[in-house]
């Protein structure tokens, strides 16, 4: 597990990214197991409302470390790793329902009766689930850059990308084809992601934490057409990223549109990761929905 290792740097590129960062100490590890799978999540601790946050596909608990730091002491914050992914175990069952009570199962393991939920991408459908299914559990929910009408062909080559990750001997081989791939990165930040997305092998060779079977990509894209419906009773924040060609304007309009209780921010200077390319101007926002 690399939290620990990789905290003070983690901190001082926050910093770099202008987070204020007011405690940089690593978040704590725990574990917990819902139906014979052990599930990882990073408890960064806090006093104030309960907030668990999950993350995209492919990505990890991690991808919220800058946005952590930026919120804590005014929330308490729980990033999970979602099964099959970061040092979760991998499963043969990745449907949406199953990674919503997880996350009930995290937090019934850590004791948070009415949370609210931060939910990027696949995250964000998974939060939706929760927020429909137990209603009573979820407080208000922050959706990251994913509504009906996402333009999915948009993903095929960070798709292709994440699907040809192997074994490699040093991360710095990565972390060049991913710049190649998206330019306009923070290299910094797309270092620090590759880094919590391998783990170290035995032979000395870095390998891919995550399950490399291919998500049910139209399992997936149903769940985010259901989106309307299952966010109709949970006041909802829509973030999208001002350069994101994953969710265009109109496509995020009109899911705010449909819901009872919704808003709209655009962060400026970000693509479909908002929380990794602009942490710091993403931070305002959900504090002021978050702390409400």
């Amino acid at each position: 597990m690399g939290g620990r290792d990789t905290a003070w740097p983690t901190a001082e590129l926050a910093a770099t990214l202008g987070v204020r960062v007011r405690a940089p100490d690593p978040p704590a590890e725990f574990l917990y197991s819902r139906s014979g799978r052990r599930l990882h999540g990073l408890d960064w601790g806090g006093a104030g409302p309960d907030v668990l946050l999950l993350h995209g596909g492919g990505l990890t608990a991690h991808t919220w470390d800058f946005v952590c730091l930026g919120l804590r002491g005014e929330a308490r914050l729980v990033a999970l790793d979602l099964r099959g992914h970061g040092d979760s175990d991998w499963s043969d069952d990745y449907r949406i329902a199953t990674m919503a009570e997880d996350v009930i199962a995290a937090a019934d393991h850590l004791g948070l009766e009415r949370v609210s939920l931060v939910g990027m991408s696949l995250g964000g459908v998974v939060a939706a689930h929760v927020a429909d299914t137990h209603p009573g559990r979820v407080e208000r929910l922050a959706l990251i850059d994913v509504a009906p009408g996402v333009d999915f062909e948009s993903t095929g080559r960070m798709r292709a990308f994440m699907k040809g990750l192997g074994p490699v001997a040093e991360l710095g081989a990565v972390v060049d084809a991913a710049m190649l791939l998206n330019p306009r990165a923070d290299r910094a930040s797309v270092a620090h992601r590759m880094s919590t997305l391998f783990r170290r092998a035995p032979d000395g060779d870095w390998v891919p934490k995550g399950d490399p079977r291919p998500p049910d990509f139209p399992a997936i894209l149903t769940a985010i057409e259901q989106l309307p419906t299952r966010l109709a009773r949970v006041p909802v924040l829509l973030v999208r990223g001002g350069r994101s060609k994953v969710l265009p304007q109109s496509t995020a309009e009109r899911l705010v549109e449909q819901l009872p209780d919704g808003e709209l921010v655009v962060v400026p200077d970000a693509g479909h990761n908002v929380q990794e390319d602009n942490p710091a101007a993403l931070i305002p926002p959900l504090r002021a929905f978050l702390t409400r």
